[in-house]
């Protein structure tokens, strides 16, 4: 019987004067700081609910926690789950833009102008309500549309759509609106207006009136006293802006419609534990046969039942019996209605099967190297913390498709250049030695990758290091645009710092014979205005689960060493 999870955090403990005591004949005393309505709750609760412990809570605080009695944060802990969940909208709509929900009425929604070079298409996702630019908001994308910056590129796409808007609005006809469904953008059911007058408000005394913010500002105060029964709302990808503007009285709230998920957490993870009673459910009328794949005999099932329409085609799923029975891992390969078809994998932990003379250390590193040496699978992405070993994975499959199989011709690396703390300035040298300094983690995988046989000695050893290296080019992304690559085995280091602009524009390379990774950590984003459900690496794993020639897999235990594993833990 294997043994239970160690707890992740301390319990908190009971003083000894908090303890019921029983005298003899005597019921004990109740706890002061259980209420009546608690006590009875735990008194009905069933007996497995209340023998099960469980950590307390971050939320509560010390004192609670010390008076508390256990049953009852038992009790709560589904609870505080449960808000937390359902109030993530509340939290980052304002109480102007939720009283207009609960109404049904359209808001007039002013921007900033970060909100226009973050994401230059946010004019037409406001779907039926109305946007409001004021003229500090133009002069300052006039002042950043120089360069060769994304963010340059998105301003000057930004005045291009705005160019196409006004072309043919008479000038009367601007203080009136501009149908932002003009261009095609049948969602956008909203207006656009202008800022065709001066509009002056009283700011509290200190503020500066000649800072863009500060005009914004006004612009906002104004509008709500022209306009007292119409909601309106200031969106700002900018915290501090929008302190200022709660401070101010003013509904202020950031630009989440670029968000593919509202919580992380609920990120598609690629893997699904089958429920125990999963074959007495699934096991009436199931077909098996046997096929050979890529030189490999491969047991396929046919199944019917309840739980396969909640698969996704490429999604692994696994069954651990506690009772001593065999585990079952697979790979679902068709899904049509109530019935799948599922593929058993290959055990890459068995050192038989070795990738490269690298082997599986767990279930979810032998689901990801199931993908990287399929040749079906055209797409793979890999979450994962530090030390989950996803470059190492990801080199070792290229390395043996590369040199052994000759499935691909050459292995390309890239990254995303940001830096971690201060910028070292210009490097020397050509595109791959100027890129040599971001690929320290490539170079230190190489060397575990590299410990070939020692009977080779030092010359053997120098000419496979000088082999793999002429199959390794490292590549800057900001060269990207307009190549496609054939036959190439690509791997996306750091892809969570990506937008998913920059995402798509590094996929569509991908000519035929191309296989593409991205690697990432969605805890680690150094991209200034990209959170985890904005970033590129989200916006892939989102939109490309389920097709037949992508995969994807979420990397949960670390693998590099314990000082590593516990540092991630409590740091």
């Amino acid at each position: 019987m294997p043994l239970p999870k160690m707890p992740t955090k301390p319990a908190a403990l009971l003083s000894p004067k908090d303890y019921p005591k029983a005298e003899k004949g005597k019921p004990a005393k109740t706890i002061k700081s259980a209420t009546p309505e608690k006590i009875k709750a735990i008194d009905v609760a069933p007996a497995p609910q209340r023998k099960k412990a469980l950590p307390v809570p971050a939320v509560v605080s010390k004192p609670v926690a010390e008076k508390a009695a256990p049953a009852v944060i038992a009790k709560a802990l589904p609870v505080v789950a449960a808000s937390k969940a359902k109030t993530h909208d509340s939290r980052v709509k304002s109480g102007t833009s939720r009283a207009a929900d609960k109404s049904g009425t359209t808001k007039l929604f002013v921007l900033d102008t970060n909100v226009l070079m973050h994401d230059p298409s946010s004019l037409f996702r406001f779907e039926e309500h109305d946007v409001y630019l004021p003229m500090i908001t133009l002069e300052e994308l006039d002042d950043h549309k120089k360069g060769m910056s994304e963010v340059a590129r998105n301003a000057r796409q930004v005045s291009r759509s705005l160019d196409a808007l006004v072309g043919d609005i008479d000038h009367h006809d601007i203080e009136k609106g501009i149908l932002l469904s003009k261009l095609g953008n049948k969602d956008a059911k909203g207006h656009l207006y202008f800022q065709t007058k001066l509009q002056s408000a009283d700011l509290p005394v200190g503020l500066p009136k000649g800072k863009a913010d500060n005009q914004i500002l006004g612009v906002v105060r104004a509008l709500e006293t022209e306009m007292p029964g119409r909601p309106v709302v200031l969106v700002s990808k900018d915290i501090n802006m929008r302190i200022k503007a709660r401070a101010m009285g003013l509904p202020a709230e950031d630009y989440f419609n670029d968000h593919v998920l509202e919580d992380s957490d609920l990120l598609y993870s690629g893997i699904v534990q089958l429920p125990d009673d999963f074959w007495n459910k699934h096991g009436k009328g199931i077909e098996t046969w046997q096929e050979n794949r890529n030189g490999l005999s491969t047991t396929f099932y046919r199944i019917t039942g309840p739980v396969i329409p909640s698969l996704l085609v490429n999604q692994f799923v696994y069954l651990e019996p506690k009772n001593g029975e065999a585990s079952f891992y697979g790979q679902v390969r068709q899904i049509n209605g109530k019935t799948a078809v599922l593929q058993t994998l290959r055990d890459y932990g068995h050192i038989k099967h070795s990738v490269w003379g690298i082997t599986s250390r767990n279930r979810e590193q032998n689901f990801a190297l199931n993908l990287l040496m399929d040749p079906e699978c055209d797409f793979v992405t890999l979450l994962g913390q530090a030390g989950t070993g996803k470059t190492l994975l990801a080199l070792a499959a290229g390395l043996a498709q590369v040199l052994e199989t000759k499935t691909y011709n050459e292995i390309i690396v890239t990254r995303v250049t940001v830096p971690v703390g201060e910028d070292i300035g210009f490097l020397p040298g050509t595109e791959e030695e100027k890129m040599s300094p971001w690929m320290g983690a490539f170079d230190d995988n190489l060397e575990v990758l590299n410990k070939s046989d020692n009977d080779a000695g030092d010359w053997g050893r120098a000419a496979t290091q000088d082999l793999i290296r002429s199959k390794i080019k490292i590549k800057s992304l900001n060269f990207m645009r307009g190549r496609t690559f054939v036959n190439k085995f690509l791997i996306i280091d750091e892809a969570q710092n990506l937008t998913p602009k920059q995402v798509k524009t590094l996929v569509t390379r991908a000519g035929p014979g191309t296989k593409i990774i991205c690697l990432g950590n969605i805890a680690q984003i150094d991209t200034p205005y990209l959170t985890e459900g904005s970033s590129g690496l989200t916006y892939v794993v989102d939109r490309f689960k389920g097709w037949a020639h992508s995969g994807h897999v979420t990397l949960a235990r670390g693998e590099r060493s314990r000082l590593a594993d516990h540092a991630s833990e409590i740091l």
